[in-house]
């Protein structure tokens, strides 16, 4: 289901909890979210009200997945760029990397099932971008 997104600041600086299998409903919502908005890249899910470590990005071929529980392994390759974000009004300079690994817990016939993989390019900052928000960190 599409949700609203979230602009309190309140909400969105709350580190969030990790997520279970429990939290099948939610990681759909999100992605269902994330399709339904143009020209976005990522979600997390305080970005529609939920404290839970899920998030929602769009591929290289700009299919969406879900990842619970992301957590950043390494990063390689530092770049300055600036950001926008979809619950902010103005953009922000950030540090992210152009390559990196990621650990997370993906949803499989209710279960979950932990996974790590390397990830480049926009992907890869995306990705960086919804951990932080999971960390309550605002880009």
């Amino acid at each position: 289901m599409v949700k609203d997104l979230v602009r309190d600041e309140k909400i969105l600086s709350v580190p969030c909890e990790p997520a279970t299998a429990e939290d099948a409903q939610l990681a759909q919502d999100l992605a269902d979210t994330l399709e339904s908005l143009d020209e976005v890249a990522c979600l997390a899910a305080n970005q529609i009200g939920v404290t839970k470590q899920v998030v929602a990005f769009l591929d290289d071929s700009d299919t969406v997945r879900v990842m619970l529980n992301p957590k950043l392994l390494r990063a390689l390759y530092p770049i300055k760029t600036e950001e926008e974000c979809m619950t902010l009004d103005y953009p922000v300079r950030v540090t992210r990397y152009g390559k990196i690994n990621v650990a997370y817990d993906e949803l499989k016939d209710g279960e979950l099932v932990s996974r790590k993989r390397d990830y480049r390019g926009n992907t890869a900052q995306a990705i960086q971008h919804v951990i932080d928000h999971c960390k309550g960190k605002l880009v």
